[in-house]
């Protein structure tokens, strides 16, 4: 395949940037006297999968302050749970069963841009098909967001509206109930960030088992 040279004097810069900080981060790796980082090379045993949004600002190992190779993480416009989502599927079905997480968390955050685009009329783009999942939940939930009055708390209790869907169609996924089954140890989590404070918000959500699913939602 012919390669060919960055001739963008800006795009060339922002490039070498990533190359520059890759630099520092094989130093990091050898100079790593616990060499935890050099056991990264003979695999990973995550006791988390973090089911987040996708925006730059919130990513998973920073927030909470955790090490390569301790969260399993998948991320999307968000931080939805889709049961038509094959990549969401996979994620969920490696980690649980393979990888044997201990905490499912999925992960929200104030100010999120796709969940304030749900409460809007304008078009996007492609994105709009994605965003109809949250206009969904809006729908749920549209006598106790339309009482808000302030717009930015609208969407931020949507936010928190949101993650408590998405926890809940994990729960009623068949990975996860199939899991319970076999397992005592798999806790699901709806948490949001806030990225103001970097606080990491438990909306105390939490299932450890099918139980206030409701029946029509739990498999025997």
């Amino acid at each position: 395949m012919l390669k060919k040279q960055l001739n963008n004097p800006v795009l060339k810069a922002s490039f070498e940037k990533i190359l520059a900080g890759n630099e520092i981060w094989i130093k990091e790796v050898q100079e790593d006297k616990t060499g935890k980082l050099q056991q990264l090379a003979k695999g990973q045993n995550p006791e988390i999968l973090w089911i987040g949004c996708a925006d730059s600002r919130v990513p998973a190992n920073l927030i909470t302050n955790t090490l390569p190779g301790e969260v399993f993480v998948h991320r999307n416009i968000a931080n939805m749970v889709v049961h038509s989502d094959m990549n969401m599927l996979s994620v969920l079905d490696y980690a649980v069963n393979v990888l044997k997480v201990k905490h499912v968390i999925v992960a929200g955050h104030y100010g999120c841009g796709g969940v304030a685009a749900s409460l809007s009329r304008s078009q996007f783009g492609v994105i709009d098909n994605w965003i109809c999942h949250i206009k969904d939940v809006y729908r749920l939930h549209r006598e106790e967001i339309d009482g808000i009055g302030e717009h930015e708390d609208k969407v931020n209790r949507l936010i928190e509206l949101n993650v408590a869907e998405q926890v809940f169609n994990l729960c009623t996924t068949s990975i996860i109930q199939n899991a319970w089954k076999e397992r005592d140890d798999l806790a699901v989590h709806g948490m949001v960030i806030d990225i103001a404070t970097g606080k990491l918000v438990d909306l105390n959500i939490t299932f450890t088992d099918m139980e206030g699913l409701g029946e029509v939602f739990a498999y025997k």
